[in-house]
This record gives structure tokens, sequence and C-alpha cells, in this order.
């Protein structure tokens, strides 16, 4: 990079009054990376939240009135209502009430659904361990940045006169800081992110390990109550 393009750029960045976009100027072309990065985070971020809060739902409530159907004997209403709720929630509980209706030892039942839970938990997960990967590729990148910065910092030193000198220099450490600023930013949203959506995943399976125990021991105890 000769002077004038040096100068050019300096006096680019400086027209942003906005500092974040400012920042982003002087970050150079590695910030495009952790931009695009950013927009994968975020894309995750709200495919999850719509996600979960589709897939999930108040146990206690759901629980309650499944409960109340089983202990009439009516397994079919319980199971219609199942399929009112589809969430991965009532297709574990479904997929027993199936096997109770057909009057299928308790075993069966339980293994029936045990895979349930198998099969539903991918879809709580969906790419939220991407939101890991996504955060550690933000530092890498990030870091990437710093060294292609600093190396032409000092790169444009040894070849710039003394009246440049500074220039580049500050120009170099200023690409070289926004870059590891930005990508700490990124992997931090991301990290913190994964953290979270771990928190509701992990309890929406328990909640579904907890509530076949449930109906398991409830069918187990009513099992004369059933009705064809």
């Amino acid at each position: 990079m000769d002077q004038q393009q040096a100068v050019h750029l300096v006096d680019k960045c400086a027209g942003y009054s906005n500092f974040a976009a400012k920042a982003f100027c002087q970050g150079g072309n590695v910030m495009w990376i952790i931009a695009f990065i950013g927009l994968c985070v975020a894309f995750l971020i709200v495919n999850r939240l719509v996600a979960l809060n589709r897939l999930t739902v108040d146990k206690t409530n759901i629980t309650e009135n499944l409960f109340t159907m089983i202990l009439r004997g009516d397994i079919r209403q319980a199971i219609a209502f199942c399929d009112s709720r589809p969430t991965p929630l009532t297709n574990t509980l479904k997929a027993g009430l199936v096997q109770v209706m057909n009057r299928r030892p308790d075993e069966e039942v339980q293994v029936s659904m045990d895979a349930s839970v198998l099969r539903e938990t991918p879809h709580l997960e969906g790419w939220v361990s991407f939101l890991a990967v996504f955060g550690n590729v933000a530092v890498l990148v990030g870091l990437m940045g710093t060294i292609i910065g600093l190396i032409t910092s000092f790169g444009g030193v040894a070849e710039a006169d003394a009246a440049t000198k500074a220039a580049r220099l500050s120009q170099g450490i200023s690409e070289a800081l926004n870059n590891t600023a930005f990508g700490l930013v990124v992997a931090i949203i991301a990290v913190v992110s994964y953290g979270f959506f771990q928190i509701r995943i992990s309890r929406a399976v328990i909640d579904m390990q907890e509530s076949t125990m449930t109906l398991m021991n409830l069918v187990c105890s009513n099992r004369d109550k059933m009705k064809d």
C-alpha cells in the first residue's frame, strides 16, 4: 500500500461518525469474514429461539391433562390430546400410549418411549453445536486479522520514509486491534448463546425422561382401567 492509498483509507474511515462503523472500516478486509461469521451466529440464534419456543411446552400443564385422561382409562383421548399438540414431549408420551393401547408389555412401552426420546432430541438440538464452532472460528479469524495487521504495520514502517512511518504504524496497529476486538465480540455472543441453548435443551430432554417414568408408573398402577 503506497502513501496515497494509506491516506485515502484513513480519510475514508475518518468519515464515519459511528464508532463501530469506523472501527470496522479500519479493520480491513478480514473484518468481512468476521462479519459473515457474525451473521451465521445471528441466524442460528434466531432459528433456535423460534424452534425451541415451538418445540417446548409447559410440562406441568401437559402432564396434568394427559394423566387425568389416563386415570380415567381413556387412552384414545390421551393419544388424540398428544396429536393436537405435536412436540417432542407429547410425541414421546404418545409413543408409549400407543403401546399401552395395543396391550403391549410394560417393557415394550418403556422401550418405545426411550426410543422416542432419542429420536426427538436431535430436533431440539438442531445446529446449536455450530455456535461453539463459530465462536472458535471467530477468535481464530480475529487472530489472523491481528497478525495481518501487524505484518502490514511493521512491513510498512520498514519501507516507508520518515514522514509516513507513524501513519503506517498507527494504521497497522488499529487494524490488528479492531480485528481482535470484533472477533472476540462474535465469539462471546456465540459461546454464551451456545451455553444458553444447551441449558434449555437439557431441561427439555429431562422433562421428557421424567414424564416417561411418571407415565410408566401410572400405566403399571392402572392397567385394569384401560379401555380398548
